[in-house]
């Protein structure tokens, strides 16, 4: 089983890239399952229900998300009504949404996505490493397969979930960042693991924000309305392939196109029989 983990997408650049890498690495990858976190796919911040409809169409099967959820209100209405939308797990009890779900693959496979939020660095919230374990048992007995998007901050933290939650899920992605890095494995007992995906959006940034805001707040500490950048986007996902019947992981790649790339990635698929 082959599957997509797409960095988090950011601002029209970010859904624009996703639109035409997405069909095209489908084809390409003969992908099973893509999952995307979405939380900063409007404008850069949050996610509305018309947005994660059309990130859907592209051929995404569940979105995660992380701390920026909330941040466009009509998600509120929206999340409850769409399983496929997931929000970190350890919110409190009764907040709306959920932080699992039950997909299928496109042969009609069961697998899970689970997404946790870390809390260092990050708002208080349940313990995510109680937690993810209570979500990944109550999905087990229904899908061999599980994939973990844990939206953190510290290094270390995520490091600790990917070792926490080796040879229970089939792989650990981190996300939150927006910068991807560069140590991709598989655990001694089977489970892949990134600390960071990256982000999908506009890299001729700072972590998505124009360039000319997010310096001035350092130079200057006064407060400025964060924007959106424009330009060429790129992608930044991992692709992780695994025994359907155990749920381990066999082989991880990280992904990291650009806008060029993306666009003759679909070119090809469009023009070979």
């Amino acid at each position: 089983m082959r599957i997509l983990f797409i960095g988090d997408i950011f601002g029209k650049s970010g859904r624009e890239i996703a639109r035409r890498a997405v069909p095209a690495l489908i084809e390409r990858e003969s992908l099973d399952f893509v999952i995307a976190n979405v939380e900063n796919s409007a404008a850069g911040f949050g996610v509305t229900g018309d947005i994660a409809e059309t990130i859907l169409s592209y051929g995404v099967d569940a979105m995660t998300t992380g701390n920026h959820v909330w941040d466009k209100k009509e998600v509120l209405d929206y999340i409850p009504r769409q399983p496929k939308l997931l929000r970190p797990a350890n919110f409190p009890a009764g907040v709306p949404g959920r932080g699992s779900y039950l997909g299928r693959t496109r042969t009609g496979e069961p697998i899970g996505v689970v997404n946790v939020m870390g809390r260092i660095f990050m708002q208080p919230l349940d313990d995510p490493f109680a937690i993810v374990r209570r979500e990944i048992d109550a999905l087990r007995p229904k899908a061999r397969v599980i994939i973990v998007d844990f939206h953190a901050e510290a290094t270390s933290e995520k490091m600790a979930m990917g070792w926490h939650l080796d040879g229970r899920a089939t792989a650990v992605f981190g996300t939150h960042t927006h910068v991807q890095t560069a140590d991709e494995r598989i655990l001694p007992n089977g489970t892949a693991y990134l600390t960071d995906a990256g982000m999908t959006g506009p890299h001729d940034s700072i972590i998505g924000v124009t360039t000319e805001v997010a310096l001035g707040r350092f130079l200057t500490s006064m407060p400025a309305k964060f924007e959106s950048a424009t330009g060429p986007g790129r992608l930044n996902a991992v692709i992780v392939t695994a025994d359907r019947g155990t749920g381990r992981a066999t082989a991880i790649e990280r992904l990291n196109l650009s806008a060029v790339d993306v666009e003759a990635l679909a070119a090809k698929s469009v023009t070979e029989p």
